[in-house]
């Protein structure tokens, strides 16, 4: 994202069009995300970039550094801030050339990502117990960016944001989960955390994704040939592939960041079977443009949703939720579940809490290292005792939890592939799951379905279990696109 100066902060919006008619250039600019109330991104390199007139010297200097680049020829300029550790003392940054630049009350902490659909998008303000909330949210550590929810047909050099302290007034429309995540990493890590909401309700992964990465991929270039349509047709919808990327995320790469959170897969639920597949593509895509190849990737699990089933069945949700898990194949990536804080009749839940506090302890471990459990049981393995199979589960922290009574929406199958309820009981650490119904039994599910209600496996932390399946048969949703 390029934030526009001229003899002050300009209204992005209107230096875009400026830029686009006046290719000469009067006055040194930068980027919006590159503004007053930032946090710079500790422990890296950090590339601040901006316009100047062709061949002109820009100076910038931070934090008693002083770096200096000169504009090529299309007017473009990039410098790099050495590597600076945390501080929450607020800083002044000067970029001089043939103008002045001036912005202050800048930290260095983390700067996280927070994107996705709605359920990422949610406001504070609708979330539960939210006037408390907001009410006790004044942490000038924590600084907010929204960026304008929009798409875009080819990528866009600038946006209009603008950072602000973390108070009542400015995270009440702000990310929920976003802010309920910041705010806990905040208290734990005691550095200055910037936030970046970059979600929109409604959207797609592959509207995440860059144009260059889908035709990359033989099994997506049919949305990249679906953009060039679009392109022709003027068709600027957020669902369009590529939108979403090229208004809300070309904009601000390679602003430095410690990585990013997504809560997104209600809109290719039903074409799970090649979401992992699309959303390594994005993954990777992302860590590319952003100059960091590790960058840490945390993932939400769909929440419950809908009417709990009467009886055991396929699920594309069931497949979603799946094709997340095995994103945590791919390095430095984690998984936060919602499994058990959903809600039947609304697709978003107000308990926004929970999922925030989640994704920190995914973060804790993924991004910072930290020796603790941060998730739920996960599904290891099986094997068949007789009429009965035994599962085997990873995160177990000291046991295994049966909450609230005996153990609930574990389904069971012989070789016909027809699922009955099943008894499922814990033994020492695993759990041991049998049906009357089922005298050869060969597959088990659990919490396999859009609402499993009442699912309650956790383990000694507090973490819910992950749904799972044993089985590899075929599922309802469509699979990978033809090359």
């Amino acid at each position: 994202m390029r934030l526009s100066f001229s003899k002050g902060l300009l209204g992005l919006a209107v230096v875009g069009a400026w830029l686009a008619v006046n290719p000469v250039m009067a006055d040194v600019r930068v980027l919006s995300v590159i503004g007053s109330g930032m946090v710079l991104q500790r422990g890296v390199k950090v590339p601040v970039w901006g316009w100047a007139d062709p061949g002109e010297k820009v100076k910038v200097s931070f934090a008693g550094q002083s770096v200096t680049g000169k504009a090529d020829k299309a007017g473009d300029w990039k410098v790099y801030l050495q590597p600076m550790i945390a501080s929450a003392v607020p800083g002044d940054m000067v970029i001089s050339a043939k103008n002045t630049i001036n912005l202050n009350d800048i930290l260095v902490g983390d700067v996280w990502i927070c994107g996705g659909q709605s359920n990422m998008a949610w406001p504070t303000i609708w979330a539960v117990n939210a006037q408390t909330e907001m009410n006790n949210a004044n942490y000038p550590g924590i600084r907010l960016i929204v960026l304008p929810k929009a798409g875009a047909l080819q990528p866009q050099k600038d946006t209009k944001a603008a950072w602000s302290r973390c108070s009542t007034t400015t995270v009440s429309w702000f990310s929920a989960v976003g802010y309920f995540f910041g705010r806990a990493l905040y208290k734990h890590l005691n550095v200055p955390i910037g936030l970046i909401d970059n979600s929109i309700g409604g959207t797609r992964a592959e509207a995440w994704t860059s144009e260059q990465a889908l035709a990359a991929n033989p099994y997506f270039k049919f949305e990249a040939d679906n953009l060039k349509k679009a392109i022709a047709t003027n068709n600027n919808d957020v669902n369009v592939a590529s939108a979403c990327f090229n208004n809300m995320c070309a904009p601000i790469i390679p602003f430095a960041v410690k990585g990013a959170i997504w809560y997104q897969g209600e809109g290719n639920a039903g074409v799970a079977g090649q979401y992992c597949n699309l959303l390594n593509t994005m993954v990777k895509d992302w860590r590319t443009r952003w100059e960091n190849k590790d960058m840490p990737f945390l993932i939400v699990q769909l929440a419950n949703f809908l009417a709990p089933p009467v009886e055991p069945g396929p699920s594309s949700w069931g497949e979603l939720r799946e094709a997340q898990v095995q994103m945590l194949k791919t390095k430095n990536t984690g998984l936060a579940l919602a499994i058990d804080i959903g809600e039947a009749a609304d697709i978003h839940p107000k308990n926004k809490q929970d999922v925030g506090y989640r994704l920190s302890l995914a973060a804790r471990k993924v991004a910072y290292g930290e020796d603790l459990v941060y998730s739920g049981p996960m599904y290891r393995s099986m094997s068949r005792h007789g009429n009965k199979i035994v599962i085997k589960f990873d995160h177990v922290a000291k046991g295994l939890v049966a909450r609230g009574g005996d153990l609930k929406q574990f389904a069971i199958a012989g070789a016909d592939q027809k699922f009955y309820w099943a008894k499922a009981v814990i033994e020492g650490k695993n759990v041991v799951v049998s049906s009357d119904k089922v005298e050869k039994p060969v597959a088990v599910r659990y919490a396999w379905a859009e609402n499993p209600e009442g699912c309650n496996l956790y383990n000694s932390e507090n973490l819910p279990a992950s749904p799972f399946r044993t089985d590899k048969w075929p599922g309802i949703t469509a699979g990978l696109p033809k090359k």
